[in-house]
């Protein structure tokens, strides 16, 4: 066989594996946001290989996304090659039919011929397979050959925390590393804890003349995460600030928790009348957090100023039942216990006085559709970081928080209380108003009409 192929003898091939084309295809989709188990499905492999395949590499396609070049026999040319061999068909004429030189189809036919019986008879499974397993050009990481250079990332990334004096810091005692991503509500080992991009940086400064100590900051990534790099361990990614067990592809990254927010309901459709605050009615609203998952609710109009506070009480169960990834919210300001309170508190208007209602975009008021089929509120949503956008709203906040501190408690205060404390400041006269309270503008604006 040696002397038929031209190739050393190589290991049966079993079972052909999946192609590199559709690993290939599986990284594009993953490139796309789209989740592993759907990516898997949409190149027609199961949901346990896409997974394996990412968690394999990291969440780093590295070089899958580059197609390989038109010089290189694909496998569906393949396919046609030993269709036209079983046809009987000469090398010439499967030549002039694939559009490939005569030479590359006999060598083709000789050396990724299948062995087995004693005989070449050319498969294209069989001859992908060779192919791509002969094609094959592993590198040794830097990292792995270097040891100078693998020490310094190491303690750049991983050292001790120590005192001015030399001494160690110990810090907390971390759980072991187990794999998972991004270690939530948990010591974590305290390090040097260097990025990948300031290790890769300060090598130029510390060493300027010495070539063989650079290295970038992806190479440091790739060390970490893919497996078979082998040059740095897997669970020095605990070190990284992040503490990610896998890679973020970026469009995945670009996926923000905000589905429920649309562009028919962004700030900028809101009406010109809510900006000059001449018509009273506009709302603004967010939420104050406190310890424990606990939160009450802000209501404040935008032209007395007026306020109401929402109580958020904790739902059956909470502390007592486990918690369950995608369950029932039980702290007391899941989607629909917000909607709840909102359409009680402000349906107690009249209806002139509830026109639209702008909110930070927290995922507490994803029933937003619902409520303004309840109440007739039109609700809008601030841009993402823009806090002035509800300028009134938030400098409510602050003046709430010198009855509800951060760092406290918040469900322990009832809805009596909570409303006493909203009819206190509604009582606080305001520069704003030529001095008078919200309660009087908002009383002045009723008698009015």
């Amino acid at each position: 066989m040696k002397a038929l192929t031209g190739r050393s003898p190589m290991k049966s091939p079993g079972k052909p594996s999946l192609r590199r084309a559709v690993q290939r295809a599986f990284w594009h989709e993953i490139a796309k946001g789209v989740p592993s188990e759907d990516a898997a499905v949409a190149v027609g492999v199961s949901q346990a290989v896409g997974s394996r395949w990412f968690r394999q590499r990291g969440g780093m396609p590295t070089f899958m996304t580059v197609p390989i070049a038109g010089r290189y026999l694909s496998f569906p040319e393949r396919e046609e090659i030993a269709l036209l061999k079983a046809q009987g068909a000469g090398v010439r004429e499967i030549a002039r039919q694939v559009g490939r030189d005569p030479s590359t189809i006999s060598r083709e036919l000789r050396r990724n011929a299948a062995t087995r019986g004693g005989k070449l008879e050319y498969r294209a499974s069989v001859a992908q397979w060779k192919a791509e397993l002969l094609a094959q050009r592993p590198k040794t990481a830097r990292l792995v050959v270097n040891e100078r250079l693998r020490d310094y990332v190491q303690e750049r990334l991983s050292g001790e925390v120590r005192l001015p004096g030399g001494s160690q810091v110990l810090g907390p005692q971390a759980p072991q590393w187990k794999g998972r991503n991004k270690p939530r509500r948990q010591d974590r080992r305290w390090s040097t804890a260097w990025s990948p991009e300031q290790i890769a940086n300060r090598l130029r400064v510390d060493f300027p003349d010495d070539d063989s100590m650079r290295i970038s900051h992806e190479a440091i990534y790739q060390a970490l995460y893919v497996q078979s790099r082998g040059a740095l361990k897997r669970e020095l990614v605990a070190c990284l600030r992040t503490g990610r067990a896998l890679r973020v592809p970026r469009a995945r990254s670009r996926q923000r928790p905000g589905g429920h927010v649309t562009p028919e309901v962004m700030i900028s459709e809101r009406p010109a009348e809510v900006e000059d605050r001449a018509v009273p009615g506009h709302w603004e609203g967010d939420l104050i957090i406190g310890t424990d998952r606990s939160a009450i609710g802000t209501l404040v109009e935008r032209t007395t100023r007026f306020t109401m506070l929402l109580h958020l009480p904790r739902m059956d169960g909470y502390g007592i039942e486990p918690r369950v990834k995608n369950g029932p919210a039980l702290a007391g300001y899941g989607a629909e216990a917000m909607r709840d309170a909102i359409a009680s508190k402000i349906t107690s208007l009249p209806e002139h006085l509830r026109q639209s209602l702008t909110w930070d975009r927290g995922k507490e008021l994803a029933q937003h559709a619902q409520l303004r089929i309840e109440t007739g509120v039109a609700v809008y949503f601030a841009d993402p970081h823009s806090p002035w956008q509800r300028g009134t709203n938030e400098n409510t906040n602050g003046l709430l928080r010198q009855y509800f501190p951060k760092g406290t408690d918040l469900s322990r205060w009832s809805r009596d209380e909570l409303d006493a404390v909203a009819t206190t400041l509604n009582a606080r006269p305001r520069k704003t108003l030529d001095w008078k309270t919200p309660a009087e503008a908002l009383n002045d604006h009723l008698l009015s009409i």
